[in-house]
């Protein structure tokens, strides 16, 4: 009775070859409103005064904290086999697309 009721809860995902490649993306600008947070991923090279996005991810409130403590418990993780990840100074680039100041 267990196993059958795993089974209904199963969900399969389905990643496609593109998407498996990923995005490498080197800044995270984090902008929200009352309904959603949307995160842009963005490949900045250096000495280059323009950058794109190359992914967009928008969340719910709920998603987006669910998200928040999912990272965190990666990086306790990471932290345990690799040692203390070494947080860079803080990012002084001027960004703000309309929205509420971003964070990276």
């Amino acid at each position: 009775m267990e196993n059958q009721h795993e089974e209904q809860h199963q969900l399969n995902i389905e990643l496609n070859e593109e998407i498996a490649e990923g995005q490498y993306a080197n800044l995270a600008i984090i902008t929200h409103s009352n309904a959603e947070f949307v995160v842009d991923f963005v490949n900045v090279m250096p000495g280059l005064p323009k950058a794109k996005v190359k992914s967009r991810i928008i969340l719910t409130p709920q998603h987006a904290k669910r998200f928040m403590k999912a990272m965190l418990d990666n990086i306790k993780k990471f932290e345990a086999i690799h040692g203390p990840i070494q947080d860079q100074d803080q990012v002084s680039m001027p960004l703000n697309f309309g929205g509420p100041t971003a964070q990276a």
